[in-house]
């Protein structure tokens, strides 16, 4: 996306913008703030963000991001993503699609999450019954049921996979793997950065400069401000990011530590 403001005068960043610590590049501050502007006046979806007192439901504050990128035709611009679902979907105009958009109609996961509803509700039945023989049944199922969720997981985390600067594509599970918590956590990989440098790599575009705030009240905890802005969480997009940025310069220079995964880390 093109910037409104001129920005002919303004420098571009030298190096990328280390994502754990970091002062807002200008261009990522002007980036943020077209976005702001757009999420405080649009009317393309609604979103309870706890802004409006006429809006009801569940306030559902959220992490927003831009990416400054220069485009494989050379212009200036920036795209922005969210983190997460945004008014119950991952595809909105104006921002980046998800790694992969676990939602779709008639998907493995849909076709699964059915199934495992499906052995609840015999399990429910079953021990409603409550003999002996259906009891043992109950036990099967159980095991069933929790192979079953687990060969789900593994294979969702399978559908996301991420590339770099150079084209090298890791699923979230090969990520994941060797780090001390071997299994991702819930929500990696549906982050506002991963999912704006995934586009770019997919499109061609050079990552120039990035920044994330939070929009919107935070109904469980006074740690998210709204309109400040964050550094990427660590635990879900620490080990996503270092595969990411591999081979890039960033503002700080990065050293990447392998105690089981590749971590990014201050020097």
């Amino acid at each position: 996306m093109p910037f409104s403001a001129p920005i002919a005068g303004t420098p571009l960043p030298p190096k990328f913008t280390y994502p754990f610590s970091y002062e807002p590049h200008p261009l990522s501050l002007l980036a943020a703030a077209e976005l702001q502007s757009y999420l405080a006046t649009q009317s393309d979806w609604e979103h309870n963000f706890g802004l409006s007192k006429q809006q009801t439901g569940a306030v559902i504050g959220k992490m927003f991001g831009v990416l400054v990128v220069r485009t494989a035709q050379n212009n200036i611009g920036y795209l922005a993503a969210f983190s997460g679902k945004l008014a119950g979907g991952f595809h909105h105009a104006r921002f980046v699609p998800p790694v992969f958009d676990s939602l779709t109609e008639g998907s493995f996961l849909n076709i699964g999450m059915a199934e495992l509803t499906r052995l609840n509700q015999e399990i429910s039945l079953l021990k409603e019954t409550n003999t002996t023989d259906s009891l043992t049944q109950v036990e099967l199922l159980l095991k069933l049921r929790k192979s079953n969720s687990i060969a789900l997981q593994e294979k969702l985390f399978d559908q996301f996979r991420f590339l770099n600067r150079e084209g090298t594509e890791k699923s979230l599970r090969a990520i994941f793997q060797d780090t001390s918590n071997s299994n991702p956590p819930a929500g990696a990989g549906e982050c506002a950065a991963p999912k704006l440098l995934q586009y770019a790599f997919q499109q061609h575009m050079k990552p120039l400069a990035m920044a994330e705030f939070w929009w919107g009240l935070s109904p469980k905890t006074a740690t998210w401000k709204h309109g400040k802005f964050y550094p990427a969480c660590r635990e879900k997009c620490l080990p996503i990011l270092a595969h990411m940025l591999e081979g890039m310069e960033l503002e700080e220079e990065p050293v990447f530590i392998k105690a089981g995964a590749v971590a990014l880390e201050t020097a």
